[in-house]
């Protein structure tokens, strides 16, 4: 069974009395343990894509089942109840609440589940991200590489089935980017978790094993890759 499939998905919207599309008729799937990278210039589509294939947008038509789950015929509660239950995510900007601790960061998708020892298995991922002395610090204490592996830690504290990525080293420098990518690469591969990634990196969407390129929101290739990781 796939653990995400796309069918004709289109968005357009509305602008200026206009109707514009920003993406026509995507078509893909992926088995669970994938990697897959989007790729294409700024303006192509590919974070409309990844939104709609978390559930964070309605497509204007298509359908996008998750785990087998239609999202499209969910209301947004429980769409939000199929993200908590198998998705994670990284941004660009890490995301982090500011008032929050690394650690209370990390806790947060354990407690909206519910789990028993939230702070323990918190903990313990921070200290595989490299952060275990980190915990108590808040964002804004924190580099953005810490930052980012505080986000790391905190995505995959659910065990998520998809691990959603934005641009995860879009505001790093290069020797940040790389312990970054070493460390998201070797936490899906521990957790055999599928990978969808947006990136303007090709040498970062080469480490994948797949990399669609959108154009004008339309995909003008879709090619397997032989990895090194």
């Amino acid at each position: 069974m796939s653990i995400l499939r796309v069918e004709n998905l289109t968005k357009t919207y509305q602008s200026g009395g206009r109707e514009l599309t920003v993406l026509h008729g995507v078509n893909f799937s992926l088995e669970p343990g994938d990697t897959f990278s989007i790729v294409g210039p700024s303006g192509s589509g590919k974070t409309t894509l990844l939104g709609l294939c978390a559930g964070l947008d309605h497509a204007s038509s298509g359908s996008v089942y998750l785990n087998d789950i239609q999202l499209d015929k969910l209301s947004e509660d429980e769409r939000a109840a199929v993200r908590n239950q198998y998705v994670g995510f990284i941004f660009q900007n890490f995301q982090l609440l500011p008032t929050l601790t690394a650690l209370e960061n990390v806790m947060i998708p354990l407690e909206l589940r519910g789990e028993k020892g939230a702070q323990k298995t918190a903990q313990s991922l921070l200290e595989r991200v490299g952060l275990g002395s980190r915990g108590h610090h808040y964002p804004t204490q924190l580099s953005g590489g810490e930052q980012q592996r505080v986000s790391l830690a905190r995505a995959f504290a659910n065990r998520p089935k998809l691990l959603f990525a934005d641009e995860p080293t879009g505001n790093l420098d290069t020797d940040t980017s790389a312990t970054v990518i070493d460390l998201l690469f070797e936490l899906n591969r521990e957790a055999g978790t599928t990978l969808v990634l947006v990136t303007h990196d090709l040498d970062l969407a080469a480490k994948t094993q797949r990399v669609i390129r959108i154009k004008g929101g339309t995909v003008v290739s879709d090619t397997q890759v032989a990895t090194s990781i």
